[in-house]
């Protein structure tokens, strides 16, 4: 078998034995002190920091992903964390390998869908025309639209009013969060039923409003939920819940067996 001669290369960074570069940037001296954790995220998205707008926007997005409470992804974190104590990071992996097309994942899936119904921003565009032609798609495949619904933020997601509200603040109010509202009111009207933008249609939509690639729109949410899993991690080393969990679902789940032998 040949071997295929190309180079290895990357634009991030380097290191010597004295100094870090990042993005052609001294890190020491022009970053570590300067930039806030979403800043740093905005800047290896996009090689560049961000505006004053581009933070505040960004770091709002970020921010709505770090917490949610008791969901599947903190109680298979804090599960994996009762079996391997001594693997913190393995814990938050196991709550991060969750994040999918159902939870938080879906600022992907949102993402690619206005992508694919608009490939570039444009003002003019008809959205009612587009909204249209995207439910009909999604309802004929039996898909669920990414970004719309909640299972029970209804009939309103809380976070989404605040996140438009900081768009129009900043000037992201442009056509993809327009389509994308234009497509929770045309699913709702088809299906009859209350589908609201939830927080990661929000920021899928406004991932395209900064023109992030859409399959990298997922990692804003991995960035953003690891936060919030330390956190569960850390409340359950102290107040631990997994084992009750355990226990509780392992006798609802057999008690029919149990009832066979009484």
């Amino acid at each position: 078998m040949s071997r295929i001669n190309k180079d290895i290369r990357t634009d991030i960074g380097s290191s010597t034995a004295d100094s870090i570069t990042l993005f052609g940037r001294n890190f020491v001296t022009d970053i570590l002190g300067t930039l806030n954790l979403g800043d740093m995220g905005f800047l290896e998205l996009t090689g560049r920091f961000p505006d004053a707008n581009e933070s505040r926007m960004f770091n709002a997005m970020v921010v709505t992903l770090v917490e949610h409470g008791i969901t599947p992804s903190s109680i298979v974190a804090r599960m994996t964390y009762l079996g391997a104590p001594e693997s913190l990071q393995g814990a938050v992996a196991a709550g991060l390998n969750g994040l999918g097309t159902v939870f938080v994942g879906s600022i992907e899936g949102a993402a690619k869908m206005l992508y694919e119904a608009m490939p570039a921003p444009d003002a003019t565009a008809d959205l009612s025309a587009l909204a249209a032609t995207t439910v009909d798609t999604f309802r004929a495949a039996k898909k669920i639209l990414p970004g719309v619904g909640h299972p029970f933020h209804k009939p309103i997601d809380p976070r989404t009013p605040r996140l438009m509200e900081l768009a129009r603040e900043t000037g992201f109010n442009g056509p993809y969060l327009k389509l994308i509202q234009a497509i929770s009111d045309e699913a709702a009207r088809k299906s009859g039923k209350v589908l609201p933008i939830n927080a990661t249609g929000a920021i899928g939509a406004l991932c395209c409003e900064m023109g992030f690639d859409w399959k990298i729109c997922r990692g804003l949410g991995v960035m953003a939920r690891a936060v919030g899993l330390v956190g569960h991690i850390l409340e359950e080393s102290r107040n631990p819940m997994a084992a009750e969990i355990w226990h509780s679902v392992e006798s609802r789940a057999t008690a029919h067996v149990r009832a066979d032998k009484d």
